[in-house]
């Protein structure tokens, strides 16, 4: 199994910036690609950013040229910079793993608050 815990969340002011990490725990072989989505009220989960195990990215349109993923294999830890934010930002974040053990499953972790302000 993969445990993930998040970190980073927090309030800032539009045009702002926040890193959000995901550590991640447990069958760390296991993981096929890690990500962001993201849940605002009274609205669906949200993919936001992809990072495979080879190092591809996918983003989301809303955020590209905006957000960074990135990862660091020694510490097992991928990351979100979030620049330029906009009030529309605002959500829950969860990390995800897909993991492949015998068969293929997500991960989730529990979610980080990012509150962009006006």
């Amino acid at each position: 199994q993969v445990q993930l815990v998040e970190s980073g969340g927090g309030l800032v002011q539009a045009g702002g910036s926040l890193r959000l990490s995901c550590a991640a725990s447990g069958s760390i072989a296991s993981i096929k690609s890690m990500g962001w989505y993201r849940q605002a009220p009274r609205k669906q989960r949200e993919l936001v950013a992809i990072i495979t195990s080879v190092d591809t990215t996918n983003y989301a349109d809303s955020i590209k040229g905006r957000f960074t993923i990135s990862r660091d294999n020694a510490k097992n830890t991928v990351y979100l910079q979030m620049n330029s934010l906009k009030p529309e930002d605002t959500a829950v974040y969860y990390c995800n793993a897909l993991v492949l053990a015998g068969s293929l499953y997500s991960s989730w972790g529990q979610g980080t608050q990012v509150t962009v302000s006006s």
